[in-house]
């Protein structure tokens, strides 16, 4: 797999390549700047998380497998600034960014207005969990939602950019997970473990998990995950 963190202005985090059976290549998005609101406009960030905040929300190492390590390449937030509003592509989705960290560009959304994400491996890298939050401007984090469904409709089947073999998608609605979420599960009879994506919806915010841990396609460490960035959320 190749880590593909969000590069937000002024910062920018380099690709790091990872032998994942289960994962290819993506590549990273520049988000752009912060927009200029011109003077006595409505503030449309106002309420909103900035990447500082929102990377105190991510879950901590103790919330993913043990000896699992943090990599220092894949993490990457926005910090205090606010980055201009992503439009939507209304591009066919590349179902091979299911494959990557910073998969939520697969809806035809770059990010939100602030982010903040990071990643986990295996001692060998031949499993990880990769964590992201992004907040969005008025009702779009509802619309990020919607496009995950149409997202796994559009790519219930797909060949992988890696061994070039055919990759099954299942996705279902998913109760007890903030405001609405959403899973996803990726399989192949070349991989030797699938892919569980989570996305979730906290009011504004959408989170963003995958894992490939354990022999379960990575199911238990990404609800896992994605309930402790959940509740770092509602307590913020």
């Amino acid at each position: 797999m190749r880590l593909t963190p969000r590069v937000a202005t002024l910062l920018a985090v380099a690709a790091l390549p990872l032998a994942l059976t289960a994962c290819s290549s993506g590549s990273a998005s520049d988000t752009g700047g912060a927009s200029a609101k011109p003077a006595g406009a409505k503030d449309l960030n106002a309420g909103l998380p900035t990447g500082t905040q929102l990377k105190k929300a991510l879950a901590p190492a103790s919330a993913v497998p043990a000896g699992f390590t943090a990599e220092a390449d894949g993490s990457s937030d926005s910090g205090g600034q606010f980055l201009s509003p992503s439009a939507r592509s209304t591009a066919k989705p590349d179902c091979t960014r299911l494959e990557s960290t910073s998969w939520i560009q697969v809806t035809g959304y770059k990010g939100g207005v602030s982010f903040a994400q990071n990643d986990y491996v295996n001692h060998d890298k031949t499993e990880e969990v990769a964590q992201e939050v992004d907040a969005f401007q008025g009702g779009t984090a509802a619309t990020v939602m919607k496009a995950m469904q149409s997202v796994a409709g559009a790519c219930a089947t797909f060949t992988d950019t890696d061994a070039h073999a055919k990759v099954k998608l299942t996705g279902t609605s998913t109760a007890g997970l903030g405001d609405e979420a959403y899973t996803m599960t990726l399989t192949s009879g070349a991989w030797q473990n699938g892919t569980t994506l989570i996305a979730a919806r906290s009011g504004d915010s959408v989170v963003t998990v995958l894992s490939t841990a354990g022999a379960d396609n990575g199911a238990a460490s990404a609800k896992k995950v994605t309930t402790t960035v959940l509740a770092a959320l509602k307590k913020a």
